[in-house]
């Protein structure tokens, strides 16, 4: 199962925009705008809800966030191949990890002891 990257207090989702390759060396070029997969979704469990976010990025690749109702974000660290790819891995961690993993702050962890 690929890792998640981090959770911020704002999801990124498909209000995001990228800068391309093209804007770094031509600052007037377009920057890139992702387009959101039509298998994003809602997902409920009991009283909880996250939205699954899947966008593409400017490589090809498909990005996978999981955004909870106050915005917390949960963004994968790897582009997935395919649409399909990402959903299975959300529905995958929240069967897995369930969804109180996904809501609310980040809680903070002392791995020191």
């Amino acid at each position: 199962m690929r890792r998640k990257l981090s959770q911020f207090g704002t999801g990124m989702g498909h209000h995001t925009t990228f800068p391309n390759s093209h804007s770094e060396a031509n600052p007037m070029a377009e920057e890139f705008v992702p387009r959101q997969s039509e298998l994003s979704r809602t997902y409920r469990e009991g009283d909880l809800i996250v939205e699954i976010d899947i966008y593409e990025d400017d490589e090809g690749g498909w990005l996978l966030e999981i955004i909870d109702e106050d915005d917390n974000s949960t963004l994968w660290e790897d582009a997935f191949e395919s649409e399909e790819e990402a959903l299975d891995e959300a529905l995958d961690a929240l069967s897995e990890e369930g969804i109180e993993t996904f809501v609310g702050p980040v809680q903070e962890t002392d791995e020191s002891g």
